[in-house]
């Protein structure tokens, strides 16, 4: 299967975390990111013999999956979501370029930052044309720079250690989601879940906190990190999309343009051949 499809895969399970990170913003953050991250690691415990990987890679996993989903959870609480999350989707951007930096051979054409940039302006037009953006400041919009740039950076990172099986990831979610659970119990309140929050919660980590995670690995083990980068913007036009919907905000027809920059963009980023 082409790199792009496993990226894609991701991508569409991606699309619903913004909106269940809203559906579940009464939950503290590091429950639940805690819970879902153990749960998304399940899959993968048939898998446990595969999980040797050195500390080096296991610190970088811990890194992305734990780092970022808690920065981004906590942006959703104090920011206004939509804008929140039009923050949070400079990842892509940001994986674009800092390729480079990250793996030596590849350089940026004039044709991935032209897409990398509409990309961006796609998202922009998305998320505040999807209604409801309130033009102020809010420190939650630090907290969600800090997730779009661990994302980026561990993505590229995962090419920089050792080689290791996308079996691993489950290690990953698994050591992430105790360390989580530990700091919920040492700095939160307890707190009692609904059955309606433990299926979201559930949804979540079998769904965008789970297979995304293997999809991506996949993904980016065999493609060209700066296209994936690039199709990556396909998530917030998806993502906006739920996330108008679950907050009862009305769309605008600027939806319209922001599909066809980041269709466009993604067509043009997945056209560029060559280092």
């Amino acid at each position: 299967m082409h790199p792009n499809l496993y990226a894609l895969g991701a991508i569409a399970l991606w699309a619903s975390l913004a909106t269940l990170g809203v559906s579940l913003r009464h939950v503290p953050p590091f429950l639940l990111t805690g819970l879902a991250l153990v749960i998304g690691s399940v899959p993968a415990w048939p898998l446990v013999k595969q999980w040797k990987v050195p500390p080096r890679t296991l610190a970088l996993g811990i890194y992305g999956l734990f780092g970022y989903h808690f920065l981004l959870f906590i942006a959703l609480r104090i920011a206004p979501p939509v804008e929140a999350n039009l923050v949070n989707y400079l990842w892509p951007l940001f994986i674009v370029v800092l390729a480079p930096l990250f793996l030596p051979g590849l350089q940026l054409k004039p044709a991935h930052v032209l897409a990398a940039l509409a990309g961006f302006a796609g998202a922009a037009v998305a998320i505040l044309g999807g209604g409801g953006a309130q033009g102020k400041w809010s420190w939650g919009y630090l907290p969600a720079l800090g997730a779009a740039f661990m994302w980026a950076s561990y993505s590229l990172g995962t090419r920089r250690v050792a080689a290791f099986p996308t079996a691993a990831i489950g290690l990953f979610g698994l050591v992430s989601g105790l360390l989580s659970l530990a700091c919920h119990w040492w700095l939160e309140p307890a707190v009692e879940l609904a059955p309606r929050d433990w299926l979201l919660v559930a949804v979540m980590g079998l769904g965008p906190l789970g297979a995304a995670f293997f999809l991506w690995d996949k993904a980016l083990k065999g493609g060209d990190a700066r296209q994936i980068g690039i199709l990556s913007y396909i998530t917030p036009l998806a993502s906006t999309t739920l996330l108008v919907l679950a907050t009862g905000r009305g769309f605008s027809a600027s939806i319209v343009l922001a599909a066809a920059l980041i269709i466009g963009a993604a067509v043009l980023g997945t056209r560029t051949r060559g280092s």
